[in-house]
């Protein structure tokens, strides 16, 4: 019998996370998949329907700074990939000690792990937003200081050096990848992509901070999962990849194309005051990764339509969610499992 190779993923039932996992579980039949999610206000089982019966996948519900659980579960693992983070900047405006929480002791708890075992890979989820704020100009490469400035970014380069220092003080076989911003199918609908998507199909106005004129570098999904596999199967460990989409876009050009591809003028734009610390741009090289033969293959101009044509098509995944429903039911369903 052939031996499958298992990769533990954990917040598997978030946007990025499990778009991966069905990348795994459809690409790669010789993969299990161990799926490690606390199921907090972005983890949805539904994310992963489509596998619900896959005997390639086990989900875990539990807490990566549960060092019981997260030792049984990297015990079993020939690969982690740490997707398991609080990452909306505006919730950590209100909320910074829950991300230093998941952000940073929750990523000890399975680092210490991985420094018990025998794993192959310790692949680290990161973030453009380390970088901090880039001029124009300019883009971030893989060794550029870390300057974060918000408490979101700042809980993401935590758990990049403590990443890191694990590498280097103990030989854990760590990789860290640092995405831009990631769009498309199953993205929790704050993000400003599927909320304006959402809330155009619900004839509300979309809330566009400050003079809308932010940067950002969109990659879809998917092509963000390949290049994480990439830098497993191929990368080096004790390394950094930036993976970037290569499309910078201000924010008002984001919400102009959606308002025009919904059919929308711009009456329904509702400008609102700029939050606190709000990165003007960001910009990634990403020669790197593209060294390991990784690109991307779905541009901003196929990948939007793509991804407006889920949401209204997949009403009855985001209806819940936006009217409160979804947490209430998903509380009594897993509110008192642990491991299954």
């Amino acid at each position: 019998m052939i031996r499958l190779e298992t990769y533990l993923v954990t917040g598997g039932m978030g946007f990025i996370g499990s778009d991966y996992v069905r990348y795994l579980l459809d690409e790669f039949p010789r993969r299990h998949v161990i799926v490690l999610d606390k199921l907090t206000y972005a983890g949805n089982p539904d994310n992963l329907a489509k596998h619900k019966n896959n005997d390639r996948m086990e989900f875990v519900r539990g807490d990566i700074c549960d060092k019981g659980v997260v030792e049984i579960l990297v015990q079993r693992a020939d690969v982690v990939v740490n997707f398991a983070a609080e990452t909306h900047v505006d919730r950590s405006i209100l909320y910074a000690d829950d991300f230093l929480q998941t952000d940073v002791f929750g990523t000890f708890v399975l680092l210490e792990a991985a420094r018990k075992g025998e794993i192959k890979r310790f692949l680290q989820v990161s973030t453009d937003e380390v970088y901090g704020e880039v001029p124009l100009g300019n883009s971030s490469r893989e060794d550029d200081p870390l300057m974060p400035r918000n408490p979101y970014s700042a809980s993401k380069s935590g758990a990049d050096r403590l990443a890191f220092a694990y590498h280097e003080t103990y030989g854990v076989p760590v990789s860290i990848t640092r995405g831009s911003n990631t769009y498309g199918p199953h993205q929790y609908p704050e993000k400003l992509i599927p909320l304006f998507i959402t809330n155009l199909m619900e004839d509300k106005k979309v809330p566009l901070y400050g003079d809308g004129t932010n940067i950002r570098d969109w990659l879809f999904v998917r092509d963000h999962c390949r290049g994480i596999e990439t830098v497993i199967q191929r990368g080096k460990t004790g390394e950094v990849y930036n993976v970037g989409g290569g499309e910078e876009l201000q924010n008002i050009e984001v919400t102009k194309t959606i308002l025009e591809l919904m059919g929308k003028d711009e009456t329904s734009i509702q400008y609102v005051e700029d939050r606190p610390g709000h990165d003007r741009r960001y910009s990634m090289e990403t020669k790197k990764l593209k060294q390991l033969g990784w690109k991307p293959e779905t541009d901003f101009a196929t990948g939007l339509p793509k991804t407006i044509e889920w949401y209204k098509e997949n009403k009855p995944w985001w209806e819940p969610i936006k009217s409160g429903e979804f947490r209430k039911y998903y509380d009594e369903q897993y509110g008192k499992r642990g491991m299954e």
